[in-house]
């Protein structure tokens, strides 16, 4: 061999990545060759990881289902301690409901597979390309929720920046889970812990704070009952209670999310 020779080609210039494409590599990460034995064991994430890349998605939900559903009441919020109850005992149906589909096909697959096995091909596919539009539906209002929220403590001078922000902050997301499962769930785990410490103090410590005072919460709440019944009818307090309802329907998306990964 020529000492001369390098040891390794040198690659020519038409063969040199392109800034183009090491900006891609930065921003996604390189190509994986899915062949590879070892890639599954690199890219599964331990039971807190994946703990936290599932429960995320029922967290962000009950983040702005339940507002809508209180916002919807318009001012009868003698109806919301039957509304909660209601929405509590339709999370434990549902989840019941996907509980049994998780044990009946334990291989995985979610609402697509199961569809596609009873109900043929074309029901499958129908229930895939509403998943599709759900996880987009999903991530826009929260990242709208999440704008509000925020913008509702700035000043008003403020408010031309929400939309970029928002627009801004789903980028970042697409950007984070093309990169891969294990990244995402990495740089939003702080979020995820300080978002579930905080509501678990304040709603720990509302409870126990104000529990003495759920008796006079109910007293108050029949004559409003009564009020309302006189002025709207029952089938007055029955409209304004079920479109409440179906506003808060977004409480309930992260449940199938979290089926339809395992």
């Amino acid at each position: 061999m020529n000492d001369k020779e390098p040891l390794f080609p040198v690659p020519e210039p038409s063969e040199r990545e392109s800034l183009g494409k090491r900006i891609r590599y930065f921003l996604f990460g390189k190509p994986r060759d899915i062949s590879e034995p070892s890639l599954f064991h690199r890219l599964s994430l331990i039971p807190v990881l994946a703990w936290i890349g599932l429960g995320a998605d029922g967290l962000s939900s009950s983040s702005y289902g339940p507002e809508e559903a209180f916002r919807a009441l318009q001012g009868h919020t003698y109806l919301a301690i039957g509304l909660a109850a209601v929405t509590a005992m339709t999370v434990l149906i549902i989840s019941a409901s996907y509980s049994r589909i998780i044990e009946e096909f334990s291989q995985g697959g979610g609402g697509y597979v199961v569809a596609s096995k009873l109900l043929g091909a074309r029901t499958g596919a129908i229930s895939g390309s509403a998943l599709l539009v759900d996880y987009i539906l999903t991530i826009a209002v929260s990242m709208v929720a999440a704008g509000d929220a925020l913008f509702s403590l700035l000043p008003v001078e403020w408010q031309f920046a929400r939309l970029p922000l928002i627009i801004g902050l789903i980028i970042a997301l697409t950007v984070l889970n093309i990169r891969g499962v294990r990244e995402s769930v990495l740089a939003l785990a702080p979020i995820f812990f300080l978002f579930l410490i905080t509501h678990a103090v304040l709603i720990g410590g509302g409870i126990f704070m104000h529990v003495g005072n759920v008796p006079v919460v109910i007293e108050k709440a029949t004559p409003g009952f009564s009020e309302g019944y006189s002025a709207l009818g029952l089938i007055g307090l029955v409209a304004i209670f079920a479109r409440a309802y179906s506003m808060g329907g977004g409480t309930y998306t992260g449940i199938d999310t979290v089926a339809n990964a395992l």
